[in-house]
């Protein structure tokens, strides 16, 4: 993981991103903080929504048993 600091990060933009590519992680600091943090996309972790149609989330989504029973917290509540 490399750091660079924001006031450099203009002069040498091509070379950090030509580093993105081949795995690495640029992190961005501005005095000594870092602020944010420079990757691939083709790496990162951005979700890519696949189209939703009857029966995409079966097996995925589940209601207990006892869903619509009062919770004992309230139990008070209910007398």
């Amino acid at each position: 993981m490399k750091m660079i600091e924001v006031k450099e990060l203009q002069n040498h933009i091509d070379q950090l991103i030509e580093l993105t590519t081949q795995g690495e992680e640029i992190i961005i600091t501005k005095a000594n903080q870092p602020i944010a943090k420079l990757v691939s996309l083709s790496q990162s972790n951005i979700h890519h929504p696949r189209p939703a149609y009857f029966g995409s989330a079966k097996d995925r989504v589940w209601i207990s048993d006892d869903f619509d029973e009062p919770l004992e917290d309230f139990q008070e509540y209910m007398e």
